[in-house]
């Protein structure tokens, strides 16, 4: 394996400080922070009502995790998506990490794709944590040629407190719903190139920003990514109280992402929506944007049902049953005959109840981790 070109390290007041900060983050301050939203893609310097170009999406949640030959653990899985046009150029790009809850990356994947006729590109950077450190695979797809894969890695003692690309996004929920944060902050992370870098979060203050047809109060941060070379990437986050994003911008990009569901903000009180406009029918499976979030919203409910499966193995075992002693009994009515089935099912406290059958899965829970932090 080719190691990275050496770089040089960094202070250990930048790992030292960054490491105390994460953690102070309790469990329960981060609870808060798990929640899906939409925003919409527009032109810089469109209005809040224009139509959109796009979609950026983000969920964050609960989840399984499992590498091959270790247990399986509890994490927060974080997602987002984005597809837009620039110049009638189809861009899309998609993030997965799983992370645990001291924002430690345990896997993830970043994929960027233009839809360029007959020569798309597409761009992976897959991350991997392992007991040696972290591993980076970079992949290039061009038109039909061969991909181009390059991998390398990090020991273990460059990673201290270091953030990659989803657990930045996380770190934003959590200062936005504090509403303050110290200042100079900086931790030493990795880009989504798979270079050692900073990240650096500064706060804007609180200012007023349209919202569709209303207007509230957000509280701004900057973020930079800083590299051994080249100018920096500078984002602007806005975000409501709740920590909700209200527009997301990378300074100097042509597009922006902007809230223009106003019922986020009825949820928060700090504005009641007029009466929506008159629906129109929608053909969701010829529109981007729906079929879009379509596929989001199945993706996450497979989570969703795999995770409960995982915290309820009784479940498979007692269907199982059911579905014996129907094939086993054939009655002529089924409704009836299922109702007594379940009738005479122990409490749900005691699983395979009926069978003492082992369960068909782990049983290590998908939820968070015991509460014994702050």
């Amino acid at each position: 394996m080719e190691p990275p070109p050496e770089r040089p390290r960094d202070s250990p007041s930048v790992a030292d400080t960054a490491a105390e900060f994460l953690s102070l983050i309790g469990l329960k301050e981060l609870e808060g922070c798990l929640f899906a939203e939409r925003l919409a893609v527009v032109a810089v310097g469109a209005s809040p009502r224009d139509e959109a170009q796009g979609q950026w999406w983000m969920a964050a949640q609960w989840a399984p995790y499992q590498q091959e030959g270790a247990p399986m653990q509890s994490c927060i899985l974080v997602q987002t998506r984005f597809r837009g046009k620039h110049n009638g150029v189809l861009l899309s790009s998609s993030l997965k990490a799983y992370l645990t809850w001291q924002l430690e990356t345990l896997e993830q994947e970043e994929q960027e794709c233009l839809e360029l006729t007959p020569h798309p590109t597409e761009k992976r950077t897959h991350f991997v944590s392992h007991e040696y450190g972290m591993t980076v695979t970079r992949t290039l797809q061009e038109g039909g040629a061969e991909p181009q894969c390059h991998s390398f890695s990090y020991g273990r003692a460059r990673l201290r407190a270091r953030l990659l690309e989803g657990a930045s996004l996380l770190l934003l929920r959590v200062l936005a719903r504090r509403r303050t944060m110290p200042p100079g902050l900086v931790f030493p992370a990795i880009n989504s190139e798979g270079d050692l870098c900073t990240f650096s979060y500064s706060a804007l203050g609180i200012q007023r920003q349209a919202v569709g047809s209303a207007e509230t109060e957000v509280f701004v941060i900057r973020r930079a990514v800083r590299a051994s070379s080249g100018a920096p990437s500078v984002w602007h986050s806005s975000f409501l109280p709740s920590g909700h994003l209200a527009q997301l911008m990378q300074i100097g990009a042509p597009v922006l992402m902007l809230l223009q569901d106003e019922s986020i903000l009825s949820k928060s009180g700090r504005f009641a929506p007029q009466l929506p406009f008159p629906k129109e029918p929608l053909e969701w499976d010829e529109d981007m944007e729906l079929y879009s979030y379509f596929l989001d919203r199945k993706e996450e409910l497979q989570l969703s049902h795999a995770a409960y499966l995982q915290q309820h193995p009784e479940v498979r075992a007692l269907l199982s049953d059911f579905l014996q002693a129907l094939l086993h009994q054939q009655p002529d009515d089924t409704i009836s005959f299922a109702a007594e089935f379940f009738a005479h099912q122990r409490p749900v406290g005691s699983p395979f109840a009926s069978t003492g059958a082992a369960s068909p899965l782990p049983s290590s829970p998908a939820g968070p981790p015991p509460a014994n932090s702050k």
